[in-house]
């Protein structure tokens, strides 16, 4: 983003508190369904400690699914009172090196270097850039102040800005791990017809995604939801 733009999201974020104020410890599972039928079960854990986070995110495939094999993300960084600082960020499909993506964060050099299909690529790393997973903990830490906002995230691939706005703050989310009020964002970037996410952050449970949805290239509904979700 360039500085106008940086300083706008930053005026759209409220700084929810120091690091001390978010969860230690987040175990949460996941149903993904496409068309309404299980398709996937999601595992999520994240862990803080000592200034430094890792989380990691497991997707194993139901029925004819699971011979695509797991799905795997791990980010680990720091945790600052701005939230997390990835430093490191990797995916990984099944036993299919090619598809593997790993991504590091210079923060001295203001660098973003990537792996993809084995070659190197770089990219100019942003204050406040996340990975896609990372993205969805540092709600954690940082809620939207605003109606829009807009951060710089990386998908292992490439850095692009992910753009959402806040259409209510008080939507009630019922999903099998419990009832909550919840924060519901729409994707707003240029994208968004191609790549139509919606998300629920649910306030009683730190801010974290509570449910997700979107679709895929034949319009099929996709939903994420919560089904158990322990935090200490």
């Amino acid at each position: 983003m360039k500085p106008f733009l940086h300083s706008l999201a930053l005026s759209l974020l409220l700084i929810a508190g120091i690091a001390d104020a978010a969860p230690k410890q987040v175990d949460a599972v996941y149903q993904a369904t496409r068309g309404g039928q299980p398709f996937a079960t999601i595992t999520e854990t994240f862990r803080q400690e000592n200034g430094r986070y890792k989380i990691e995110s497991v997707t194993k495939g139901i029925g004819v699914y699971a011979l695509l094999g797991k799905r795997t993300l791990s980010s680990e960084g720091e945790v600052t009172a701005e939230g997390l600082k990835p430093s490191h960020f990797e995916l990984h499909q099944g036993d299919n090196a090619k598809k593997s993506l790993y991504a590091d964060f210079d923060w001295a050099a203001n660098q973003l270097n990537m792996k993809v299909k084995g070659s190197p690529v770089t990219a100019p790393l942003e204050k406040g850039t996340q990975d896609i997973l990372s993205l969805v903990y540092q709600f954690m830490f940082v809620q939207p102040g605003g109606n829009e906002f807009t951060l710089p995230v990386t998908t292992g691939k490439k850095v692009r800005s992910y753009t959402y706005q806040v259409t209510e703050r008080s939507a009630a989310v019922d999903v099998p791990a419990g009832k909550y009020k919840a924060i519901h964002m729409l994707n707003a970037g240029k994208d968004k017809d191609t790549d139509d996410k919606e998300l629920w952050l649910g306030i009683e449970a730190h801010y974290l995604p509570v449910s997700l949805l979107m679709h895929d290239d034949n319009g099929t509904v996709i939903e994420q939801t919560l089904t158990s979700l322990h935090i200490e």
